[in-house]
């Protein structure tokens, strides 16, 4: 049989299995705009895709501009947004298709908080790692560099402290509660909590409005080279490969426009792919994304850490291999339940979610699974066949989705602890 004749079968066997799959997996053949027999022809093709001003918006930007997007038979829009709030009411408003987006974010629509209500997908991860928090240069030259000896400074040194986050439901505000309370200290008791944009994290601090930050990169490496923040940890040392932004949008969209989904995800795969693919591209990469148009910032705040070449501002370096990664072989994009539910649960901790909800359920229905392993299937890339998976984190405490309920509850401190 010829090598078409064997694209053919294995593309009419897809098809027959209900997989809908765009000609470009095989090889590029879309390029022409030829789709097998018109089925998988993208519904819509112009996709505007919201994006903050952060490193992790990388392979939304590098499918736009290596032409991917193209290559999947789709227009990819990259929309730079000021804040995750403005991400939210655009996405739920529908002026935005799809946006790089905090993974609680998606959940905290879906369930009604901090925010309007909407049915939401998380379609896929676009990268894992590459966050970190920031303690001021004032607290660190006071000798508080990490949990235990800001939990003292605090103790020891009364008044309020106050620590920001980029969104109430977001990553960020989950690693930098989780961390504190790692070191004794709770997050509402103990201190103040504040919602900050990530590109006005580093004037804030300049300026004296907050003790600590969480993060994504390249702010966190900025505070560094601009003197006024050191790194106290980075959240892969809090959960190694965590989930962090995902690609999300409504499942109104999913439902009205699923052939265009599946080949932005395709392509934006392709662009997470082609970054973690050698030291060339990676550098491309943080002197595209540097420009004024994403994240307006110099190449060097970017490709450091993206290369996984760390400093703390205080004299130490290390390279990290669980730096921000993209793909990684495929390992980074699968949309595990027990992630989504894992956020559910600090929302419960915390007291954003006043009853536990179902978290399977609430699982199934926003992280798009199945339509995932569609994409998976068509680009012959490996998916687990488990879509719960276990992990360890900072403090000891395992975190593997069987029992969500025990787990949100068995935290010493919490929302609701004395």
């Amino acid at each position: 049989m010829t090598t078409e004749g064997k694209t053919n079968l294995t593309r009419r066997s897809l098809i027959k299995a209900g997989i809908a799959v765009t000609a470009g997996a095989f090889g590029g053949l879309a390029t022409g705009g030829v789709w097998a027999a018109g089925s998988d022809k993208p519904e819509k093709e112009e996709v505007k895709i919201g994006f903050i001003p952060l490193t992790d918006c990388a392979s939304v930007v590098m499918a736009s501009v290596l032409g991917f997007d193209k290559k999947y038979g789709v227009k990819i829009v990259p929309t730079k947004e000021a804040s995750w709030a403005g991400v939210r009411d655009k996405l739920v408003n529908g002026e935005l298709d799809m946006a790089h987006v905090l993974y609680g974010l998606i959940y905290g629509v879906h369930l009604g908080v901090s925010g309007p209500k909407k049915d939401m997908a998380v379609l896929m991860n676009l990268n894992h790692n590459g966050q970190a928090i920031t303690l001021s240069k004032k607290l660190a030259d006071k000798g508080a560099v990490d949990g235990p000896s800001l939990a003292k400074l605090m103790a020891t040194e009364k008044r309020e402290y106050t620590f920001a986050q980029t969104f109430p439901t977001g990553t960020h505000a989950m690693w930098i509660y989780y961390w504190l309370a790692s070191a004794g200290i709770n997050p509402f008791k103990d201190a103040k909590a504040i919602t900050v944009p990530p590109p006005q994290m580093v004037a804030n601090m300049r300026v004296g409005n907050m003790d600590g930050f969480c993060v994504g990169e390249p702010w966190g490496h900025r505070a560094i080279m601009d003197g006024i923040g050191v790194t106290a940890i980075t959240t892969q040392d809090i959960w190694r490969d965590h989930p962090e932004k995902t690609l999300g949008t409504t499942a109104d969209f999913v439902k009205k426009y699923p052939n265009t989904t599946r080949a932005v995800m395709m392509a934006i795969i392709e662009a997470g792919r082609w970054i973690d693919t050698g030291l060339q591209n990676k550098l491309k990469m943080a002197e595209t994304v540097a420009d004024k148009s994403y994240v307006n910032t110099s190449v060097d705040a970017i490709n450091q850490r993206i290369l996984g070449r760390y400093q703390n501002g205080m004299g130490k370096t290390w390279d990290d291999p669980n730096h921000m990664k993209f793909f990684n072989d495929g390992s980074v994009n699968f949309p595990y339940l027990s992630d989504g539910m894992w956020f559910l649960t600090q929302h419960k901790r915390w007291g954003l979610l006043k009853q536990h909800p179902d978290y399977l359920a609430v699982a199934r229905q926003v992280n798009q699974v199945d339509l995932y392993r569609q994409v998976a299937s068509a680009m012959k890339i490996n998916v687990p066949k488990d879509p719960m998976r276990s992990t360890k984190l900072l403090d000891g405490v395992v975190w593997d989705g069987k029992d969500p309920v025990k787990y949100a509850d068995g935290f010493k401190i919490s929302a609701s602890a004395a």
